[in-house]
């Protein structure tokens, strides 16, 4: 197998198979010594496992690479700079991130002293218990972006509440809701999470109108879409945030944009998010991490560094699909932020295709072999 992925890796473009010279990859026969236009489909079926093996080794490596964490190229290897990594960890684990420790307890007694009082005092001062309560999510944002010592620089116009518009930005982990939020408080459809994570989302996140889901139940897609539209109509609502892939990628790609949030007839603004990895890589890898360690990680290193651009918003163009307006808003993401776009759905990731999928994609792909065979 490893020789014919071996052979399968001339590549026209990344994902795309350089057809010209699949005859090589035709086991010698009998069936397969016919003229060409006498091949059968059933001579190309009884190889296409193994050919289908062989690419079925690189699709799921190129997909597989979107969802992994790279580590960085170790330094320390040698007499001189060992000594020098060995100051870099004392100074991040003993003096920084008891440091940073504290700057994150200093802003929750902040925001608690202050929040549940305004919750109680102003129950019926919606207006400007909302206002404060904004302030307050955008304040302990900003100190959790603090205890990262992140430096975060914004391009852009900031995002300003409009009815009838949605941002949408690319996913690298849940920070990506921090970084964007200390700017402004968005509305933002997530995933409902166990834990203090849960807990902090049906208490304090509930104040700037976030959506919760769970990925699970089918129902919870119906009831979603609706708030999603009766959001998007509201004119004082917060400005809504998504993330159209629904996962976590790693930041040097994009998978598929869902196109729900392309359907709601409202303008799309585009928001790209680049994280530098030069002092540790903020994808969040959650099914072999939880949130937990994914934040000790950020405050045991230097710095969380990023850029985020606010792009020109964009609406539906007339004969265009919500399909088409996603990728066109995707490609516009991917050029900003230097990411490549590979055609993966991202909930492949929680699911693999079934065993009759597979015979289908299977039989499609011998039979585009025979319909290229047949042209020459």
């Amino acid at each position: 197998m490893s020789s014919t992925a071996g052979k399968l890796v001339t590549w026209k473009s990344e994902l795309d198979l350089d057809h010209h010279n699949l005859e090589d990859y035709l086991p010698s026969g009998s069936s397969i010594n016919e003229p060409r236009g006498k091949l059968r489909l059933r001579d190309l079926l009884d190889i296409s496992p193994t050919l289908t093996e062989a690419g079925g080794a690189i699709v799921d490596d190129s997909f597989t690479r979107c969802f992994k964490s790279n580590p960085p190229e170790p330094w320390n290897w040698n007499i001189y700079l060992f000594p020098l990594w060995c100051l870099g960890v004392v100074i991040r684990y003993c003096i920084l991130f008891p440091l940073r420790c504290i700057t994150l307890a200093i802003g929750w007694i902040i925001f608690l002293s202050l929040f549940i009082p305004i919750n109680w005092v102003l129950k019926g001062h919606d207006r400007l218990r909302k206002k404060i309560e904004r302030v307050l999510v955008e304040m302990i944002c900003s100190f959790f972006v603090a205890s990262w010592t992140g430096v975060v620089r914004y391009h852009g116009p900031r995002p300003s509440i409009r009815p009838k518009q949605v941002y949408v930005a690319n996913h690298t982990s849940m920070i990506d809701f921090i970084v964007l939020e200390q700017m402004t408080a968005f509305a933002v459809i997530m995933q409902k999470h166990p834990g203090w994570v849960g807990l902090l989302q049906s208490t304090i996140l509930e104040s700037v109108g976030c959506i919760w889901f769970n990925r699970s139940e089918a129902k919870d897609r119906e009831i979603v879409a609706k708030k999603l539209r009766d959001h998007v109509q509201g004119v004082d609502k917060y400005p809504l945030l998504i993330f159209p892939e629904g996962t976590c990628v790693n930041n040097n790609y994009t998978v598929m944009f869902k196109k729900g949030a392309f359907e709601l007839d409202c303008t799309v603004c585009p928001i790209a998010i680049k994280y530098n990895k030069i002092f540790v890589d903020a994808f969040w890898n959650s099914r072999k991490q939880s949130f937990t360690m994914h934040l000790l990680q950020l405050m045991t290193s230097w710095a969380v560094v990023c850029e985020v651009w606010y792009l020109e918003p964009q609406t539906l163009r007339p004969g265009e699909t919500g399909i088409e307006f996603a990728e066109r808003v995707r490609d516009m993401i991917s050029l900003r932020a230097g990411l490549k776009k590979v055609p993966w759905d991202g909930y492949l990731k929680y699911s693999r295709p079934s065993s009759k999928h597979s015979e289908r994609k299977q039989q499609s792909f011998a039979e585009s072999i025979l319909a290229r065979l047949e042209e020459k």
